[in-house]
């Protein structure tokens, strides 16, 4: 069963869905593909308790820069204007 019927913030449909988080630790940046039910009205995004748990030990992992075991997607640069 799910914890929410409906979305907490605006009371709309949730669906199950694929989506990409940004998590950031430290200088460094992750995208992770995860499932989440997404409310089809605002776009909130409702994770489990599991998923919440990986995206704090996957920050702990940027924070440390232990990355090794992360794919590199590519860099990043700042730009000041």
């Amino acid at each position: 069963m799910k914890p929410f019927e409906k979305c907490p913030i605006c009371g709309g449909e949730l669906v199950e869905k694929e989506v990409e988080k940004l998590l950031k630790g430290g200088i460094h940046t992750a995208v992770v593909k995860v499932r989440a039910e997404v409310c089809l009205r605002c776009g909130e995004r409702l994770y489990d308790a599991e998923t919440v748990r990986r995206f704090e030990q996957i920050r702990e992992k940027l924070a440390r820069q232990d990355v090794a075991e992360f794919l590199p997607l590519g860099q990043a640069f700042q730009v000041n204007l």
